[in-house]
């Protein structure tokens, strides 16, 4: 008897689907089960497609493709359809796919096998009825789904284990999971599920070439699917043993793929039988995929991280041994994208006198250049720091370098380089020069925020200093310094714009939010690490959850770094002693000079004496205070040809406090009463004196005079 004859005799066709010539050859038997005439036929693909019902088709296109790939069986079960769209019957399609190559080199394939009727079961018997579109498929859709969520927002490779140990697959979860990577010429286990520790050990170092399914599929990019102990033993009878104990009865070996390279093999083991079905193989197949993808994300993700922890290391000095008398704490946010590398930097510079210098600084631009220009241009200023230079110096020299680096780019610069990246960049610097001995401060400024006083009191002043121009933009640029005393107990802050403007805040506004944080957080940052504390309770409130609730009238950016720099000087009242070392009330006190050719820092001098007063308890005294400043620095500027240095100091303990303020001068004119007309501009400055001040007066100096008042705190009047 023919084998076509036995085959027909159980209703089962032959049929033959040549994909380069898109031909489907059918026997008769065949031909019959698909609703055509009893006879061999060969017919287009368009021709034979049209017979089945296209959800089926959709689905045998992803089977044919799985079976094509692994080398392996494609499986199927099909409804086929009349020209009414009618479903006639359905049939069991099980093809084997012969791969060859085309004219042109490219991979074809022929799929030969067999077609059979399916008994469908009747109404009312108990038969299993499993359909082609059923639960299983949707609750398959939708757990691919899921698992796809899941592994797209893991952000590392433990993440990416964790999501695929908690993977729950329709009908067949897998309660032992292996992910192998390859270093080298061996397997490495990246993580592992469902065994016990030490269980990996075998396992670890394994060369590729040994009889083992996950270095066969590490070799070959091929899945391996072992159903039974049995098939396990057959196929690898050395590396048996090793599974063995385990007690599992089936195994999926699939190989993690990523832009066509083979980055290692994921394994699922099973302690009840799967007979790996087509659908099973496509899930488990795509799974694998989506895990290869994970990993290689995550890896990525995890290699840009550890270069950006190390670029910061190598960029963020240590701020080396204690300084006596003084205790330092900084912190650098790198709150940008791409590498996390931005501009800001800080740092902390013995130099040959025995003093120190800190320096701050931020480089324009967040991207990979400004982190470059930042490393040389920190590099440049330590040098010019270490042979002695006084701080303007430094800062004249680290101008011209950035501004030598713009030219020495842009000469070198071929036709097709980057615009951007020879576009010149500037920076701005704060350099302090401290006598750790006096709290002697000198300060030299290149368009960068002011430094700010944290005084032991909580009082904050913003200390207005000299400035220039911001490195780079001309190469020969004087720095004029300031000189001032940080006092025993008080904090001096440094800090780049990312610190103030972080969250859609200007200038103004981002200050008064520090002042706030500064005032609120000194008494809980005293004690053992109390800088420390300071310093992690201003970033938190910039960059932590709750600067969303503090947001500023600007657009809410935070693509800006952040740098911080804290120093402070022991003693009583400081955040870094013991709690309670306030032995006695500070004296609050600022100093500040106003030159001939800086008008414009009479506003300075107002502002620092409001901030002086910041809880002074009477408003009308604050201001007629601030008036009076505003008269004394104007008169030494208007009728004087030298400078206005001015001394505010307030002693005394609260609602009894006497505010006590200098303007000393170079000159020797005593200023006098006069009586000015109701249109005169001028001439009212000693009637005022003696209209607010409890009570002023003139010293009289060897080169000079100096004039002042005092205010005595009184309560605000009663509302009544």
């Amino acid at each position: 008897m023919r084998t076509e004859d036995v085959l027909a005799a159980i209703a089962t066709g032959l049929w033959r689907w040549d994909n380069a010539s898109g031909t489907v050859t059918l026997d008769s038997e065949a031909a019959r089960l698909l609703g055509l005439p009893a006879e061999a036929v060969e017919l287009p693909e368009a021709a034979a497609r049209a017979r089945f019902h296209p959800v089926d088709w959709n689905e045998i296109n992803g089977i044919v493709n799985l079976a094509v790939a692994e080398g392996t069986l494609a499986e199927a079960r099909l409804r086929i359809m009349d020209v009414d769209g009618r479903v006639l019957r359905t049939v069991r399609s099980r093809s084997k796919p012969v791969l060859s190559l085309g004219p042109a080199g490219n991979q074809d394939y022929q799929l030969i096998g067999t077609i059979q009727e399916i008994a469908e079961p009747q109404p009312g018997t108990t038969a299993a009825h499993t359909p082609i579109t059923g639960d299983w498929r949707r609750s398959r859709e939708a757990f691919l789904l899921d698992a796809g969520r899941a592994l797209a927002e893991a952000r590392s490779t433990a993440e990416v284990l964790r999501v695929a140990a908690s993977l729950s697959m329709p009908g067949f979860s897998p309660d032992g999971l292996a992910v192998f990577g390859v270093a080298g010429d061996r397997l490495s286990i990246i993580g592992h599920h469902g065994h016990g520790p030490g269980d990996d050990a075998p396992f670890s170092d394994m060369r590729l070439d040994t009889d083992y399914p996950a270095a066969e599929v590490v070799r070959t990019g091929r899945a391996i699917y072992l159903p039974t102990p049995d098939e396990y033993k057959r196929r690898f009878p050395a590396t048996w043993p090793l599974a063995q104990r385990f007690g599992r009865i089936s195994w999926a070996f699939l190989p993690l793929i990523v832009a066509g390279r083979t980055m290692g093999a994921w394994m699922a083991a099973f302690k009840h039988p799967v007979t790996f079905t087509p659908d099973e193989r496509s899930v488990l197949t795509t799974v694998a995929r989506m895990l290869a993808q994970a990993l290689q994300r995550a890896g990525v993700a995890e290699s840009e991280k550890e270069l950006t922890t190390g670029l910061q290391r190598s960029m963020m000095p240590s701020l080396g041994d204690g300084i006596p008398g003084m205790t330092v704490a900084a912190r650098y946010v790198p709150t940008g994208g791409g590498l996390q590398v931005g501009g800001d930097w800080y740092d902390m510079i013995p130099l040959p006198s025995g003093r120190f210098a800190l320096v701050i600084g931020d480089v324009q631009g967040h991207d990979v250049r400004a982190a470059g220009l930042m490393g040389q241009l920190r590099i440049a200023v330590r040098a010019y720091a270490s042979e002695g230079h006084r701080p303007d110096a430094v800062l004249s020299r680290a101008s011209r370098f950035l501004a030598g680096l713009h030219t020495s780019s842009e000469a070198g610069a071929e036709p097709y380089d980057d615009v951007d990246f020879r576009s010149p960049r500037f920076a701005t610097c704060l350099y302090v020069e401290c006598d750790p001995e006096t709290g002697m401060l000198e300060v030299a400024r290149a368009g960068h925020p002011d430094p700010v006083i944290l005084m032991a009191d909580g009082t904050v002043l913003m200390r207005p200093t000299a400035g220039g121009l911001p490195l780079g933009i001309v190469p020969d640029t004087d720095y004029p310094t300031t000189r001032f005393a940080l006092e025993r107990g008080e904090t001096l802050m440094l800090c780049t714009d990312g610190l103030i403007e972080t969250g859609g805040h200007d200038l103004d506004t981002g200050w008064a939010r520090l002042r706030s944080v500064l005032e609120a957080d000194l008494q809980e940052a005293e004690g053992a690490g109390g800088l420390e504390k300071l310093a992690d309770a201003l970033v938190s409130a910039v960059h932590g959850p709750s600067s969303h609730h503090t947001t500023g009238p600007l657009a809410d950016r935070r693509e800006d770094d952040i740098a911080l720099v804290l120093l402070c000087r022991e003693g009583p009242g400081c955040g870094c002693g013991s709690p309670g070392e306030h032995l006695v009330r500070p004296v609050r006190r600022t100093m500040l000079t106003v030159a001939q050719a800086e008008p414009e820092r009479i506003a300075g001098a107002r502002r620092q004496v409001r901030e002086l007063l910041h809880d002074w308890a009477d408003d009308e005294q604050v201001d007629a205070g601030v008036l009076m400043v505003s008269e004394m620095v104007t008169n030494v500027l208007m009728h004087t040809d030298g400078d206005a240095v001015l001394i505010a100091e307030i002693s005394g303990d609260p609602g009894a406090r006497r505010l006590r303020v200098e303007v000393a001068d170079g000159s020797d004119e005593l200023p006098h009463k006069r009586q000015p007309g109701e249109m005169a501009s001028s001439g009212r400055g000693v009637l005022l004196m003696e209209m607010l001040a409890d009570t002023w007066g003139v010293d009289p100096r060897g080169e000079g005079k100096s004039i002042w008042f005092e205010l005595y705190e009184r309560t605000k009047p009663d509302s009544a």
